[in-house]
């Protein structure tokens, strides 16, 4: 049985963005990242690809052509994140209000931080850690 989103603990919709995101990779790149880590921050989204870059890009890099590698991680990055961005919008139901992202060829690590135009909903929101008010006047 499909819960709505909304039904879903907060872990639960992590793993499921986890899993849908490690699939497009797989889909769309033919490659299939080791892990998809997510996590939510109240109004953010931070997510970590482990092992995010392709052969091509590897054989590149370490054939000297590391500059070379570098644009096709930024092509590929670019062409993706369109795709990242409505999978994390449908999943989250929750608009992005801006998608930042960064790769390293030498440890094939990708970071992403979704900024969400509000606090998705889960079923215990009380989990999503926030910024204390508090902490923000010291």
């Amino acid at each position: 049985m499909n819960q709505p989103n909304s039904q879903l603990t907060r872990g639960q919709l992590e793993r499921k963005l986890s899993q849908q995101i490690q699939a497009l990779y797989r889909e769309r790149l033919g490659h299939q990242p080791s892990k998809v880590t997510c996590q939510l921050f109240d109004e953010k989204l931070a997510i970590v690809i482990e092992d995010s870059i392709t052969t091509p890009e590897t054989v590149l890099a370490e054939n000297g052509k590391s500059e070379l590698a570098k644009q096709v991680r930024s092509d590929l990055a670019e062409a993706i994140q369109p795709h990242l961005r409505q999978l994390i919008e449908e999943i989250l139901s929750v608009p992005i209000l801006d998608l930042l992202s960064d790769a390293k060829i030498e440890t094939g690590r990708t970071g992403m931080i979704a900024v969400l135009a509000k606090t998705p909903a889960v079923r215990n929101p009380e989990s999503i850690p926030k910024v204390k008010k508090s902490a923000l006047s010291n």
